[in-house]
């Protein structure tokens, strides 16, 4: 995950910072899908790794990552069908994942910054996969968020002291991220009905739902 602050005191992942050949972002990709496979292997596989292997229902197992974590949500979901669902947050995804649609439910959830629909650069990797998401989708933009606003790390950095860029406190980010992934969880691993992802919320005045037929995110 890249992380920075104005002061420059924290560095940056390697492959998310600087020009880089994009085919090492789809490697890292990839391995991570395959790091995802092997855990599930030791955890459900015929002779479990942990004692407690019997309490994982294999029908309600999915996936969500941030930056990188989430560009390879897509990777482990297309290489590994015990996947059921997966989200995206603010990672941009990898060329060369997503050959073939995808009927599995997935969210894209990011900041308007870099993933408004229309934008270019980072957001048209989310729009080239978008096309071939044939399942239940959403894209949602948090408004006012950086890209570590989807962690603790601006929660951290408010406590601090130290300016993160955010115009979101990082306390109320944090809860609409949680709220949000947990609505997608609810709804796709345990059936339960899920309004919040419906449409926009008065509650969240600062999630938009977008549209990429018309390039709109309300």
């Amino acid at each position: 995950m890249a992380t920075t602050f104005p002061d420059g005191r924290v560095t940056t992942c390697v492959p998310c910072e600087g020009d880089h050949d994009e085919t090492l972002f789809t490697k890292l990709s990839k391995s991570r899908a395959a790091d995802v496979s092997f855990v599930l292997d030791q955890l459900t596989g015929p002779r479990p790794k942990w004692k407690g292997a019997s309490l994982i229902d294999p029908s309600r197992i999915a996936m969500a990552g941030h930056s990188a974590g989430g560009a390879s949500t897509i990777a482990a979901m297309v290489k590994d069908s015990r996947l059921r669902a997966g989200i995206d947050i603010d990672g941009t995804t990898p060329v060369g994942i997503l050959g073939s649609e995808l009927s599995r439910p997935f969210m894209f959830l990011g900041k308007p910054a870099t993933y408004t629909p229309g934008a270019g650069g980072p957001a048209d990797t989310w729009e080239r996969d978008w096309k071939l998401l044939a399942g239940w989708k959403r894209w949602l933009l948090l408004t006012g968020a950086v890209h570590e606003s989807f962690t603790d790390i601006i929660p951290l950095a408010d406590q601090l002291g130290v300016d993160g860029g955010a115009e979101l406190p990082g306390v109320r980010s944090l809860e609409i991220t949680r709220t949000y992934v947990r609505a997608f969880f609810d709804l796709h691993l345990l059936k339960k009905p899920q309004p919040l992802l419906d449409k926009s919320s008065p509650r969240y005045p600062a999630v938009k739902f977008c549209a990429l037929e018309t390039k709109t995110c309300e």
